[in-house]
């Protein structure tokens, strides 16, 4: 997944059912990281910034990914809407400008 991005978008995978959704995201995040080809980085917009907070159910996996050499980006304007600044446990968060540099030099891979 060389040069790859995942953006994820929300704290849940697919929908209408945010427990069952939980659930997929915490098997996708654990099956990412258990792959020999990962991608470059992962981008948490939206409600997806909520997955790296400390208290989040998926912080290991997304811990894991980051010490396998995964850039993890949480959005600054969607870490304070939701008033997350203090409680981000993974990775880095960047501004809009950071995030459009990312999405614009990697091949794109949207959750």
């Amino acid at each position: 997944m060389a040069g790859r991005l995942i953006l994820i978008n929300s704290d849940t995978l697919g929908g209408p059912d945010r427990d069952l959704g939980g659930v997929l995201m915490e098997i996708f995040l654990r099956n990412l990281g258990n792959r020999p080809d990962l991608p470059e980085c992962i981008v948490l917009l939206n409600a997806g910034v909520q997955l790296a907070t400390h208290s989040s159910p998926v912080i290991d996996h997304l811990r894991k990914l980051a010490e396998r050499g995964v850039r993890v980006v949480s959005c600054r304007t969607c870490v304070e809407y939701f008033k997350l600044e203090d409680k981000i446990g993974v990775g880095e968060v960047q501004g809009m400008v950071g995030i459009l540099e990312l999405l614009s030099t990697h091949e794109v891979l949207t959750m």
